[in-house]
């Protein structure tokens, strides 16, 4: 390659172009010098010198691969790694382009119902993608997946970012994926036959003793009016205390986490965004709040939006919190569609706790650690009991 005398050699033809339209009509001047000739002002020469020393070094590389690859390659491809790229370059794992089939398929996770096996996971700080969360009846959990296996291939290849695995592995009902995972030190390959997921966010019951009990296995569209028709209910039927379930909740909108939130406090901060400049966006809770004790369920599952109701919950001590520190993911992103309907996510904020605490990288620890899935219920059955 010869990138610099490229840009020389552009560069020279436009101060060219400018000189003679500086020469005529001076640098504010605009219009047409002779044949074929085009003035411009300062303001665009300085804007195509900076184009051309921004990205000729794309453009050579971009001429290259076109030129010398042993095969083909399509052009679309091509301008979707640059801008894949760009969001890599940042080093953040959720912040990521998204290419209109991308964006497509993302969407489609939001509504709770898809063609796939029913899983949810996230990277930590290696760039590993770790199950976060099994949807109960789904084809992954009948195949044996479990919270805290790594997904290292999917039909024996490996992806870089969580869309594009979660892409590989959502497929029609009826069709075959190979999963490969880590549990511990084993390695293994599972085929699993993908069906129509559908899950219903919310469920409730209620524990002999009396004791109420809600599941929130996501924050999706809806969740939010889902568990106050729950905890309606549980009100009604006057129980002793309730039990909200977040194991293995890996996230969601955070509007639908901050609206259950509402309704489990006290009127103060449920928790605050900061940007980079240090501006502050608050949710905030009003002085309406469930009369029912509670104990919230929490693992090292429980991420994102699950733990910004989580850290609400136990600095405005309204209720209590038992399990296993959680999984620590206290950054949000915003999602943005182009004109041509691809789209980018973003780390745009992080969130912090009421009282302040980080959550990002550190999690929450609950007020009782308590390890093994029924055993945590039963402590959060004493506690209960203990309030009466």
């Amino acid at each position: 390659m010869n990138i610099k005398k490229r840009n020389f050699i552009l560069i020279m033809i436009v101060v060219f172009a400018a000189g003679i339209c500086i020469g005529a009509l001076g640098y504010n001047g605009l219009g047409f010098i002779g044949t074929g000739h085009v003035t411009i002002t300062q303001k665009q020469y300085r804007h195509y010198r900076y184009m051309d020393e921004k990205y000729a070094k794309t453009e050579e590389l971009w001429q290259d691969i076109k030129s010398d690859y042993y095969k083909d390659v399509d052009d679309a491809d091509l301008e979707n790694g640059i801008y894949k790229g760009l969001f890599a370059g940042i080093g953040d794992i959720y912040s990521e382009y998204m290419t209109k089939e991308d964006y497509a398929n993302w969407k489609i996770d939001t509504t709770g119902s898809f063609e796939g096996i029913g899983v949810s996971f996230s990277q930590d700080s290696s760039g590993n993608f770790v199950i976060v969360s099994v949807m109960a009846d789904s084809p992954a959990k009948k195949a044996g997946l479990k919270s805290g296996d790594y997904i290292v291939k999917v039909n024996g290849k490996t992806y870089e970012t969580m869309n594009d695995l979660s892409t590989a592995i959502r497929g029609k009902a009826g069709t075959s994926v190979k999963v490969t995972y880590v549990r511990g030190s084993k390695e293994k390959t599972i085929s699993i036959k993908r069906a129509l997921v559908s899950e219903k966010t919310v469920t409730s019951k209620v524990l002999p003793g009396n004791c109420g009990y809600i599941k929130i296995s996501a924050f999706e569209d809806g969740t939010a009016d889902d568990f106050k028709k729950e905890l309606n209910k549980m009100e009604t039927r006057n129980v002793k205390g309730l039990v909200i379930d977040l194991r293995d909740n890996g996230g969601g909108m955070v509007e639908e986490g901050t609206d259950i939130a509402d309704m489990l406090m006290d009127k103060g901060v449920i928790t605050y965004m900061e940007d980079k400049e240090g501006s502050k966006t608050y949710y905030r809770s009003d002085s309406r709040r469930t009369d029912l004790n509670y104990v919230l369920l929490v693992n090292g599952g429980t991420a994102s939006t699950s733990e910004i109701l989580t850290a609400a919950v136990k600095d405005s001590k309204n209720g209590k919190v038992v399990g296993t520190k959680t999984f620590g993911k206290g950054i949000v992103q915003e999602t943005n569609e182009n004109d041509d309907g691809s789209a980018y996510k973003l780390t745009v904020m992080q969130y912090f706790s009421p009282d302040g605490h980080t959550i990002h990288k550190k999690g929450i620890t609950p007020d009782y650690i308590v390890r093994g899935t029924s055993a945590q219920l039963k402590k959060a059955e004493h506690i209960l009991a203990s309030e009466q």
